[in-house]
């Protein structure tokens, strides 16, 4: 693929990008983007991030974040900034901002006139645990909060809980929390159905430090039936460990027999670009071995050129070394940790690359 601007047709049908604009105002110890510095940019370098990439794609895709939605105090104009600059029509996302939701009473009202009909809200056990897992003081208090003023907004609250050898003994409180508080009758009271799931993430970015308190199959046994049905609806699965994925060591001696290489070049690529412009695939955690290079020091072509020539280390890495070598490098034979393939193999390099870097 040459990278080559005002071609028709272009390189690309479509390409996302999202510039951290603001940051996030939370520390979450599962967040697989990483805990990078929060920035204040302004919107004419939105504009230029977008006229970058413009030359390059059929259509293009622009939003102002990637790590918490709507923390700008001008978020409306965010929003109808992101939408002028984008080449298809946008709904938001089902990622909100608990911390405006609860300091911003107009906020609920323009998700709701936006259309939103659901909204994601992440418990990690009581409030102790939510408050240390978030990063940060009240966060649990302020979820509850927010479940109420979506409900109260005819917005559907789902809970995703995240879980791992360290909280799984809370999780009862979460099902004591969603009876208390008597979320499917009052979903269903304007016509939404109530949901929640039980998962660990991907083991990248800060969640990879969890990687010691990874569940197993034995704690499975544990999430209380509930949330276990709960999980099994939501994911269309009939059981917890179809969810929750296979053994590390199953996976371990699988890779071992496997020569594949794989490139991670795509035809509607997403990219973020941090706060110091710098961009990365959307593959995995934006680590230094994903960096394509500086959009305002290298311009989008080279970027462009540099993500379809694999040569960030990682995709370098994937695109020429058999994953049996990313197995034998970086596995553990006798672990007992869940995964799912494609989540095992971004843990290897990841953890590969990050010792080569």
């Amino acid at each position: 693929m040459d990278i080559v601007p005002n071609t028709n047709p272009k390189p690309f049908s479509r390409i996302t990008v999202c510039l951290d604009m603001d940051g996030c105002p939370n520390r979450c110890r599962h967040c697989w983007l990483g805990h990078g510095p929060n920035g204040r940019l302004s919107e004419d370098e939105l504009r230029f991030t977008a006229a970058q990439f413009r030359p390059f794609a059929d259509r293009l895709v622009v939003d102002d974040w990637y790590r918490e939605p709507d923390f700008s105090p001008d978020y409306r104009e965010r929003w109808r900034l992101c939408q002028a600059l984008s080449d298809l029509p946008r709904t938001h996302f089902e990622l909100i901002s608990v911390w405006r939701l609860v300091r911003d009473e107009t906020y609920v009202e323009w998700l709701s006139s936006l259309g939103l009909r659901a909204a994601q809200l992440t418990l990690f056990g009581g409030e102790e645990t939510t408050d240390l897992y978030t990063g940060r003081r009240h966060a649990y208090r302020e979820i509850l909060e927010a479940i109420d003023l979506l409900v109260e907004n005819r917005i559907v609250p789902r809970i995703q809980v995240f879980v791992n050898r360290e909280n799984i003994g809370e999780l009862p409180q979460i099902a004591a929390l969603i009876k208390e508080k008597r979320l499917e009758a009052r979903c269903a009271a304007f016509g939404g159905e109530f949901s929640c799931f039980v998962h660990q993430g991907s083991c990248d970015g800060e969640n990879e430090k969890l990687y010691p308190v990874r569940v197993t199959p034995a704690e499975l046994e544990r999430i209380p039936e509930p949330l276990a049905g709960y999980t099994l609806k939501h994911f269309h699965k009939e059981s917890l460990m179809d969810v929750f994925g296979r053994t590390e060591r199953e996976l371990y001696r699988e890779l071992l027999a496997d020569r594949s290489t794989e490139s991670y070049v795509d035809d509607s690529p997403v990219f973020f670009v941090d706060a110091s412009f710098n961009v990365y695939p959307n593959r995995t955690c934006p680590a230094p071995f994903w960096r394509l290079g500086n959009l305002k020091a290298d311009g989008a072509a080279k970027i462009l050129e540099n993500y379809v020539q694999n040569r960030s280390l990682a995709q370098s890495v994937r695109a020429s070394l058999p994953v049996c070598e990313l197995a034998k490098a970086q596995g553990d034979p006798d672990s007992l940790r869940l995964f799912s393939k494609g989540d095992y193999i971004d843990f290897l390099l990841n953890r590969y690359c990050r010792e080569r870097g």
